[in-house]
């Protein structure tokens, strides 16, 4: 019986381990990062090719002067550094709705916004299924005026992977 736990241990740790060094299937998890006051946003990571994934995020931020979401979507390529260590960079878009919801503050240029997005960044894969993330994201306005400016946002991201 001892032995039998021993080759279970040892599959399993062998797993993980293996599973450190690619990309998950999926992970799910939160991005903590300024991205223009939404703070923190839920992120998803599904894997697309070997080294490619689509990253999915959604923020909303509930403010006293503004109510807002947005909507990201970054295409990414990921590259090996060291065991469990990666790197990665990417492009895409955000799309989001604002408005304000104090009285006092009256302009006509809420509404709908469109982002263009680049993305690269640092993650490590822990021998358990989680995964851990610091990235630098810069948005460009394209329309609307909530993100008319360069937004430069860096953010620490926490997943589960499966």
């Amino acid at each position: 019986m001892k032995k039998l736990i021993l080759v279970v241990t040892v599959l399993l740790g062998g797993m993980f381990c293996m599973s450190a060094q690619e990309i998950s299937e999926h992970a799910l998890g939160i991005r903590f990062g300024d991205n223009d006051g939404f703070g923190g946003e839920l992120s998803y990571q599904k894997k697309l090719e070997s080294n490619k994934r689509l990253e999915v995020d959604l923020g909303y931020r509930n403010h006293k002067n503004y109510d807002a979401f947005k909507l990201s979507g970054i295409y990414q390529w990921v590259w090996n550094i060291e065991q469990g260590f990666n790197w990665y960079a990417g492009f895409g878009a955000g799309i989001g709705s604002w408005s304000y919801s104090n009285g006092i503050i009256r302009d006509n240029d809420d509404g709908l916004f469109i982002n263009a997005d680049g993305n690269v960044g640092i993650e490590y894969n822990f021998d358990a299924p989680f995964l851990i993330s610091l990235d630098f994201r810069p948005e460009i306005g394209i329309i609307g005026d909530y993100g008319k400016d360069t937004d430069l946002d860096l953010a620490l991201s926490l997943r589960y992977q499966f």
